[in-house]
């Protein structure tokens, strides 16, 4: 494909990870990104993302194979351009293109003729169809003729040890045949598994669907923990027994919610599409219910453990992350927890060994008195000890602490 040089819009969990696959293929890589600082920190050889060590980073650099840029026109002499820019909802919980809509606005004047632009950014079906191609045809004197458009929803799972961008099947689709031909030599050129379908629509929807499964299989646990614990027994007893089946069962396991920038954002992309069209969604939504209510059932089932009301009292929520392994606090349940509780009238602190800064706070030491604490994400190495010792009482969402003095079970 020409000089294999290709525009990675968006250096962040999806686009470094992506620059740096390509670069282990011999692509020569333009890193766009409008941060100044996280733009000066890559040409440095600093990565900001866990999945990235300085080294991968300082290797593609001193190999002339990697550069960032905060200039737009460096795409110019790009032969694949592939955007992979946030898509988050706004406060209605809608979908929030602005993002997107801006990264192809300001491609758009700089592609060449034969140039392929493909989105990474998860978005609901039409949206190559009807958005990118609608900006570029309306920023383009050629109305965008001779650009290849297609759609690759991204399939990043940080902090995954076992899949990566070679070993993850890859979905593309372009708008003609041409395009989805180019796409796919793009991703087999890093990728051992790319499927080709028939249409953008069904690679954006396909993205949806594997984000609203989970979605809708967390939420199903978390109402069988609630109407376990009216019971009496123990939920994750339940869900370890039925996970004995070798068949028909997919263990998904309870807690205070779902975090993360795919779980809590794409089902509501396509509950919204779906509302369009004039469809129904009611199982997402529905979901979307269910987990949105768990911060606060697991906060009142702290407080029921300490048997005093919140007013006053200095709690602490251990693990903010939506996810061990990471120090990615992305539409983390724990906000929602922190928020419920601060609402109460409690002094809310945090802990996380991975976590630098939230809600422009640095993590507490476990030394501090508390008057109770929730885990809501189990990092690892995170040593409830002093806690244990202080006689805390303390509430886990996540299992991982079954079994010690003090601590009560979702």
């Amino acid at each position: 494909m020409g000089t294999k040089k290709v525009a990675i819009i968006g250096q962040g969990y999806v686009g470094l990870p992506l620059a740096m696959a390509a670069n282990s293929s011999g692509w020569d890589v333009i890193g766009i990104d409008v941060n100044g600082k996280t733009v000066a920190n890559l040409n440095l050889g600093k990565s900001h993302i866990e999945d990235i060590s300085d080294q991968t980073l300082q290797k593609a650099i001193a190999a002339n194979l990697y550069k960032a840029s905060q200039d737009f026109t460096d795409v110019e002499n790009a032969d694949v351009v592939v955007i992979c820019v946030p898509t988050p909802l706004n406060e209605k919980r809608e979908p929030e293109l602005a993002f997107l809509n801006g990264a192809v606005t300001s491609v758009a004047p700089h592609l060449k003729k034969d140039v392929l632009l493909i989105s990474e950014s998860t978005s609901y079906p039409g949206t190559v169809r009807d958005v990118v191609k609608g900006i570029i045809s309306t920023l383009r004197e050629d109305k965008g003729a001779g650009i290849l458009l297609a759609s690759a929803p991204e399939r990043v799972d940080p902090g995954n040890e076992k899949y990566n961008h070679k070993n993850t099947p890859r979905l593309v689709s372009g708008l003609t045949p041409e395009a989805t031909k180019k796409a796919a030599e793009f991703y087999r050129s890093f990728t051992e598994n790319v499927i080709e379908v028939s249409s953008p629509e069904v690679a954006e929807t396909a993205k949806l669907l594997e984000n609203t499964f989970r979605q809708v299989n967390i939420a199903l646990v978390n109402e069988v923990a609630i109407i376990s614990r009216a019971l009496g027994i123990d939920v994750r007893e339940v869900i370890e027994a039925a996970n004995s089946k070798p068949y028909g069962f997919m263990k998904f396991t309870p807690g205070a919610g779902v975090g993360g920038h795919c779980i809590p954002v794409d089902p509501s992309y396509f509950s919204w599409r779906a509302r369009q069209v004039g469809a129904q969604a009611r199982f997402i939504d529905l979901a979307n219910e269910v987990n949105d209510q768990m911060p606060k059932y697991v906060s009142d089932r702290l407080l029921k453990l300490i048997g005093k009301p919140a007013k006053g009292l200095h709690l602490l929520i251990c693990g903010v992350a939506y996810k061990p392994g990471v120090g990615d606090v992305r539409e983390t349940p724990a906000d929602g927890v922190a928020q419920y509780l601060t609402d109460l009238g409690a002094k809310v602190s945090w802990y996380d060994p991975l976590v630098g800064n939230w809600r422009g706070e640095k993590s507490a030491l476990l030394s501090e008195n508390f008057d109770g604490a929730i885990v809501v994400t189990p990092q690892p190495g995170m040593d409830l000890k002093a806690l244990i010792d202080s006689k805390t009482p303390i509430f886990d969402c996540t299992g991982a602490y079954k079994g010690l003095p003090l601590v009560e079970q979702l």
